[in-house]
């Protein structure tokens, strides 16, 4: 049998003694409404639903997914998988968890009691409304392509001085444990990314500090939500569903 997998967590969440066989998880709604189960693997369980071959993955399924790996988050610490992920069997599936055991384990122990949070910064910088008509009509040959070209790195160098000095503010402000910067450029300034890991009893705390960087950044868009499950700190190495 095929399964579709959501995340992995420790069987003591969901079962007061270890079982062998997949349990079904009431409480949980899949893919497209499919049961959702709890596949067992020694210390672990992987949450999953029957997988058909052939079933289209759509955009519904993201959130579907999302939904899943949200819902186990308020009950245990989890290790969400990518979206898409699919064991052709119930061997391969075990293989997984049998092979990455050790690296599950060091995750979940670091991630226990962890939230994440996703602060958006959207910033306009100057000359970026220019920067746009520089590129709308760029000659290619002579001194005057050399100096939009000049003007264009002076204005990208620029836009990364100022994302790093708004990166270390933030950080001095929120103070997480760790965090994951992701910067953008687009036509009319930055956006720029950031998910901390905090303790997820500091959810209040952070959340009011929210409010003093709302004051703070006023030349900034800001955007907050979460708490989420600690996406962006599995690394790759660890993260459920590799090698």
């Amino acid at each position: 049998m095929a399964w579709y997998a959501y995340c992995i967590t420790e069987q003591g969440m969901f079962q007061q003694a270890r079982v062998r066989r997949p349990f079904p998880i009431e409480q949980l709604k899949g893919l497209n409404g499919a049961p959702v189960f709890g596949y067992p693997s020694g210390d672990f369980v992987l949450i999953v639903s029957e997988h058909i071959a052939g079933t289209t993955l759509t955009q519904e399924s993201i959130f579907d997914h999302a939904r899943v790996v949200s819902d186990c988050f308020k009950l245990a610490t989890v290790l969400p998988f990518r979206f898409g992920t699919i064991f052709d069997s119930d061997e391969a599936l075990r293989q997984s968890v049998r092979s990455n055991k050790k690296n599950f384990a060091e995750s979940v122990s670091k991630l226990r009691g962890k939230s994440e949070m996703h602060l958006k910064l959207v910033v306009k910088v100057d000359g970026a409304v220019t920067e746009a008509l520089i590129h709308s009509d760029l000659p290619r040959v002579g001194g005057e392509y050399l100096t939009r070209l000049r003007e264009k790195a002076s204005r990208d160098r620029e836009r990364q001085s100022k994302a790093r000095a708004l990166s270390v503010q933030v950080h001095k402000l929120f103070n997480p444990l760790q965090e994951e910067v992701v910067c953008k450029k687009v036509n009319a300034g930055l956006v720029i990314d950031i998910a901390h890991l905090i303790d997820s009893g500091a959810v209040e705390k952070y959340q009011n500090r929210y409010s003093t960087a709302m004051r703070h950044f006023k030349d900034c868009q800001i955007s907050l939500t979460g708490p989420w499950p600690p996406y962006h700190f599995v690394s790759e190495r660890k993260r459920a569903g590799t090698n």
